[in-house]
């Protein structure tokens, strides 16, 4: 009865939780605690699947930490992260209960200094050096007055205004200009496809290809230049049959499209002096009045922007509320071509295993076992019926001796009753027994037909026969002074008297081979 009393043991009153519950748990104790982080650290495994978004890994000497970038964010990035860089990543950590680990959701990414932007632009610009783009004996010279002109560059920023204007000053000429961003993740991808697009123009038509192309962008920063340090831009520019002029930045700023361009100009200016001779003086009022209504417009475009921006935070993200599927899509994605291909190779791995066994021979093997236990088991069951007829009857007759002759008679009705019964279900269960050994031998001498090489020579083959036994190849054939060929439904001879007269077939199943 104490017993009943003693308390429970411990921890058997703690409340139970889901594994989701758990990991929901766990997900808003970090995310309340590391709302928003900025982590240095170098870029380690980086993966761009399908879907835009962009997994990496940040490490430093003794740590990882898996971090995320989702499609919108990774494209709007004016540097791209590479393995070995190393950066400063914003944003926040979170979990991703499907693997029971956490990562962080970075909004933004910029390299840790000039040290690591300019580490990572030796080693593009050598791998560069070393296939040839820079050799100076591909370059090719300017035409000494252009009849056309391609400008690349931004339609709205002053460089555009600064080559238009001193073309005007020196020498008139036409001008296509390809609008670009000079800044920003879209800037490489549009200045690459615009030098190709003026290569592919066609000479004299309605639009005409131009004799001389100017990629042009002012002054800034590294991370400002640095779309004209991506390979797309300097393979683009190397590979352009119109002669070009690079003209990114000021006289100190220098890209890997200086290096690849037929001529490297210090600024946009200077790359219009160079595109066509002296005619007059730059107007220099025209040109502040318009430098100043650009920058009034521009000014006024990026409060708009910020505005918008600003305005924009208070709303919800579409990426928060899609992550975690998205996350588990990517993952499934990478795991079911694997999945698909291993198992067709178990498949196909079983059923050569299966095809292997089949055979012939084997099959006979088979079916000589089951004969000869079907007429084992035929030696026993009789042998075990007489048997036990015999002992029924010398109990019987034990008995008949003890009793009164009445109830002997009485006994012995019954015994015999159930001596029939036994009797006929004997019977029966052998005759099944037999019957089933019955099917099961005939089954087995159905498929030995059917494997055997009459039903071969059914499906188009033959079996060559010569006074000497069957023929197997060429040199036989030929030495024979008569063939004879059986077919499924006959046999004919070729070249004389039959070939098998006289002689006893082997059938091609134990000996010779079928054609």
């Amino acid at each position: 009865m104490s017993d009943l009393f003693d308390d429970p043991a411990p921890g058997q009153n703690a409340p139970e939780f889901t594994v989701t519950e758990i990991s929901g748990a766990v997900k808003k104790s970090i995310e309340s605690e590391f709302g928003h982080v900025r982590v240095k650290g170098e870029v380690g495994r980086v993966s761009r699947p399908r879907s835009g978004h962009v997994y990496l890994d940040l490490k430093d000497d003794r740590s990882v930490l898996a971090g995320v970038m989702w499609k919108g964010v990774a494209s709007r990035l004016a540097t791209q992260p590479e393995e070995g860089m190393e950066v400063v990543a914003t944003g926040k950590l979170t979990t991703f209960g499907g693997q029971s680990k956490y990562q962080m959701v970075i909004e933004d990414i910029a390299p840790a200094g000039m040290g690591a932007l300019m580490a990572m632009l030796e080693k593009r610009k050598a791998a560069l050096a070393a296939e040839g783009l820079f050799d100076p004996a591909r370059k090719q010279p300017l035409p000494y007055l252009p009849e056309i002109i391609g400008v690349v560059t931004s339609p709205s920023g002053a460089v555009i205004r600064d080559i238009l204007h001193r073309l005007r000053d020196r020498f008139p000429r036409k001008v296509l200009i390809w609008p670009v961003a000079v800044q920003g993740a879209k800037s490489a991808p549009e200045v690459a496809r615009a030098i190709e697009g003026f290569n592919a123009m066609t000479p004299g038509g309605a639009l005409p290809r131009p004799d001389l192309l100017i990629v042009a962008r002012g002054g800034g920063s590294i991370e400002d230049l640095w779309g004209f340090n991506e390979e797309i831009v300097a393979r683009a520019a190397a590979a352009s049959q119109i002669p070009l002029i690079s003209a990114v930045g000021h006289e100190t700023d220098t890209t890997l499209i200086d290096f690849a361009a037929d001529m490297r100009a210090p600024t946009p200016t200077a790359a219009a002096e160079l595109a066509v001779p002296v005619r007059m003086e730059l107007m220099t009022l025209l040109e502040n009045h318009q430098a100043r209504l650009g920058r009034g417009v521009e000014q006024a475009v990026q409060n708009r922007k910020q505005r918008l921006r600003d305005l924009s935070r208070a709303l919800p993200r579409v990426e928060t509320l899609t992550a975690t599927a998205q996350q588990k899509l990517d993952i499934w994605g990478e795991r079911l071509p694997i999945a698909l291909r291993t198992a067709a190779q178990v498949k196909r791995n079983r059923l050569l295993d299966v095809a292997g066994v089949l055979k012939p021979s084997l099959l006979g093997r088979g079916v000589q076992q089951e004969q000869r236990r079907v007429a084992e088991l035929g030696q026993r069951l009789d042998q075990g019926l007489y048997r036990a007829i015999a002992d029924q009857k010398r109990a019987f007759e034990t008995r008949v001796q003890r009793l009164r002759p009445e109830v002997l008679a009485q006994d012995k009705k019954r015994k015999e009753d159930t001596l029939e019964q036994l009797n006929a279900r004997f019977v029966r269960a052998a005759g099944a027994r037999v019957q089933r050994s019955r099917d099961q031998l005939d089954a087995r001498g159905r498929l030995l037909q059917t494997l055997g090489y009459t039903e071969t020579l059914s499906r188009g083959y033959a079996v060559v026969h010569s006074e000497d036994g069957l023929v197997t190849n060429k040199a036989a054939a030929a030495k024979a002074a008569a063939l004879e060929i059986e077919f499924h439904d006959g046999r004919i001879t070729v070249g004389g008297k039959p070939a098998t007269k006289g002689k006893k077939v082997v059938p091609p199943a134990t000996q010779g081979s079928l054609f």
